[in-house]
């Protein structure tokens, strides 16, 4: 395996992490492919194979034929709420997935993910398909119940998929509906957005123009540009841990604000690239079981755990990794509440590999004192405030987006995640907006008039204040919006 030139790095990322500064290319499928690396960053470090190995033809034919419009165009299954008959024809294929291997005998992680990927999409198509009928003849009726009890032949294959990934064994946001369900058109044209494809899809979505394909690939294209979050937040602790310069963790901060302004252009393009008055429809489909009135008794997977009532969380966005890496390493705390118990919970469903590089962040930071350090610089602090904006900038986009999308249309109190949906992205954007407040109270306001800053460093001058000033009023006024707009719909909903 080839390992490209590396900046500073700490032995013990190295051994927590010993691919990270890899080629992609030379790592084994034995790998998970979520296994992180600076040249992809939470992206997989291989793409997501478009067809299963031949054992598995049963279940890819089903999945051809399952969409609302399939991919000639024609009606699938779901159009006419036949999915159901359709799944009890499909052999139990639970013993062909151990014989998904490498050729040293290793399990092939990259094809066990692509069945599991595929099993996903078809479990939550079949528990929602009466949820998905009932909005259609009736929306104004709600959901009604989904189906309790999903057939063997689809759990148990799907369940061992999960076990050998360490994932909850439902529909996820990296490992199936987002991050692992993509190609490209033309594969010269790399992973530009107009060149990317939905492989799974529940409605209109392998129409690259349906809003269900823009929903999804903006989330790719999004993640694609992580990789400099990675080697920023890695360039600051170990920097940190080594006792580097001062100026090499001003460049990891400034490789992470790049990244940011990349993540977040491509962010603000969901508004062109999926309709908000679309995004119901094939909302249906990404619900979980968890606090969610369509599964009041959980879902029995037949063979699975005494067929027992399980619950999971639905697909969510929140599930991705790249806010949550930079909430461990600029050490924001979050409020003791039951919505950040839901933030917490939300981790189990991330990849491997993102939850063992986002615990070591989290502890990293920590113990090197990330935001201490920062202050005592008033070039680093602004540098640091101005990660923690983009924090704040892109939970508040979420916040638009979940209010216009969802609660200004559905009286569904819930999220697809199962979380609630008027309360809890504020939990999360009020507590970095304190923090950034709380930040340039104590440490920016008052140097104001000084001459110099911390160390003999260039004070807050007028040129910084020039970056900071019009932030922080910004940043004030949004959280008082944000309390006037949570309190409306909190009253109008009887929360």
């Amino acid at each position: 395996m080839t390992q490209i030139k590396t900046p500073r790095t700490s032995t013990t990322t190295l051994k927590r992490f010993p691919y990270v500064h890899h080629d992609p290319s030379t790592l084994p499928r034995s790998l998970d492919p979520f296994t992180i690396t600076t040249s992809t960053g939470f992206m997989p470090f291989i793409m997501s194979p478009t067809h299963l190995p031949e054992p598995f033809e049963p279940l890819v034919a089903l999945l051809d034929r399952m969409p609302v419009t399939k991919l000639d165009g024609t009606p699938g299954l779901l159009a006419t709420y036949e999915l159901g008959p359709a799944v009890a024809e499909l052999p139990d294929l639970t013993a062909e997935v151990d014989k998904l291997v490498t050729a040293d005998g290793s399990p092939d992680l990259y094809a066990v993910t692509a069945v599991f990927r595929d099993y996903s999409f078809l479990a939550s198509a079949y528990l929602l398909e009466p949820c998905w009928e009932n909005w259609c003849k009736n929306p104004d009726n709600g959901y009604g119940l989904g189906r309790d009890f999903l057939p063997r032949a689809v759990a148990c294959p799907m369940y061992r998929c999960a076990q050998l990934l360490d994932i909850p064994p439902f529909m996820s946001y990296a490992a199936a509906y987002s991050l692992f369900n993509y190609t490209v058109a033309e594969p010269s044209k790399g992973l530009s957005y107009p060149n990317l494809r939905l492989v799974r899809a529940f409605e209109h979505g392998l129409d690259p123009k349906s809003s269900e394909a823009g929903f999804i690939l903006t989330h790719v294209d999004m993640v694609k540009e992580s990789k400099g979050l990675i080697s920023g937040a890695l360039k600051v602790v170990d920097t940190l841990e080594q006792a580097g310069t001062r100026s090499e963790v001003n460049d990891g901060f400034r490789e992470i604000l790049a990244s940011m302004e990349k993540i977040e252009a491509s962010m603000e393009d969901m508004w062109a690239n999926s309709k908000p008055q679309d995004y119901l429809s094939f909302r249906v489909f990404i619900f979980g079981i968890t606090s969610q009135s369509m599964f009041p008794n959980g879902v029995i997977y037949d063979g699975v755990l005494d067929n027992q009532p399980l619950f999971f969380r639905g697909e969510s966005g929140a599930n991705d990794s790249m806010i949550p890496l930079l909430d461990h390493l600029l050490e924001i705390p979050m409020p003791s509440t039951p919505l950040t118990k839901i933030l917490h919970e939300f981790r189990a469903y991330r990849p491997l590999p993102h939850r063992t590089f986002l615990a070591y962040m989290n502890a990293k930071a920590a113990e090197v004192g990330v935001r201490s350090y920062a202050v005592h610089d008033t070039e680093t602090t602004i540098l640091f405030l101005k990660t923690l904006n983009h924090v704040r900038s892109f939970r508040w986009r979420h916040w638009l987006f979940a209010r216009e999308y969802i609660i200004r249309r559905t009286p569904h109190p819930t999220a697809t995640g199962g979380s609630p949906i008027v309360t809890w992205l504020p939990n999360q954007l009020s507590a970095v907006m304190d923090m950034m407040i709380s930040m340039y109270d104590t440490y920016l306001a008052p140097q104001k008039d000084a001459p110099t800053g911390a160390n003999g460093s260039r004070g807050y001058d007028a040129a910084y204040q020039k970056q900071v000033e019009p932030m922080m009023e910004m940043v004030k006024d949004q959280r008082e919006k944000l309390a006037k707009e949570v309190e409306k719909w909190c009253k109008e909903r009887g929360v």
